[in-house]
């Protein structure tokens, strides 16, 4: 039952590559989002919000036909990215890590944003009014509060970006060993006579893999929150 063909490792492998590099690369900005959202009164600021949350509710297959517009061969950067650059990410690994940012964004968003809400505020005006700078405000005060919910937002982001399916397949197709996730090779093995043992088994593989990052994310969240409590 569990004797995984060279094929199914590499679909295996590729997908925790491609979710751990869409995770690490959105963590970042997904953070200056939130916080910008939960800190910021701005003049655009429901179309800047209603756009973050778009990849949620429009069909995955449009975000990648968008995605392949974009940057594409010859969308509209990335054309230049590949002729001024050298960077390509359609029908390649790194285009899939895209896609399954963007498809991942808002879930890795909305807990941070959350996270940073709930902080009070004064704790923020205090380390002010005692002459630290807005970036060590941040660094110091905003960041170690807010970190349950970065730890959240990244696990969530990871397993959306592990079963991201059909932005994927629209914008970097379905290439073995280069593009083929685990969500694609379930399709193509659904799609093969006598696939359904080797179906099974990377369904059981992405649940597995999907269960121990949430429950990793419990732990660490609750590590997080007595290390701040002092307990």
């Amino acid at each position: 039952m569990f004797d995984f063909s060279p094929a199914e490792w590499t679909a295996i492998l590729l997908s925790i590559r491609i979710a751990v590099v869409a995770t690490l690369v959105a963590t970042p900005l997904g953070i200056a989002v939130a916080w910008l959202l939960a800190r910021r009164d701005f003049w655009g600021k429901a179309f800047v919000d209603a756009v973050i949350y778009l990849p949620l509710v429009l069909p995955p297959v449009v975000t990648g036909y968008l995605l392949l517009l974009t940057f594409g061969r010859r969308g509209l950067v990335g054309e230049w990215l590949a002729d001024h650059l050298g960077i390509v990410f359609s029908f390649r690994w790194t285009g899939a890590a895209l896609a399954c940012g963007v498809m991942s964004f808002p879930l890795l968003v909305r807990p941070i944003r959350l996270s940073i809400d709930a902080i009070d505020a004064k704790l923020e005006q205090a380390a002010q009014t005692l002459g630290a700078k807005p970036w060590q405000v941040f660094l110091t005060v905003t960041l170690p509060l807010a970190l349950p919910g970065i730890l959240a937002g990244m696990v969530l982001g990871f397993a959306k970006a592990l079963g991201e399916f059909g932005a994927t397949i629209t914008f970097v197709s379905n290439i073995p060993g280069e593009t083929q996730t685990i969500s694609a090779a379930i399709y193509t093995l659904t799609q093969t006579p006598s696939g359904d043992a080797a179906a099974m088994r990377l369904v059981i593989v992405s649940i597995a893999i999907a269960v121990a990052a949430l429950i990793l994310s419990e732990v660490l969240a609750r590590r997080a929150t007595k290390r701040l409590h002092g307990l």
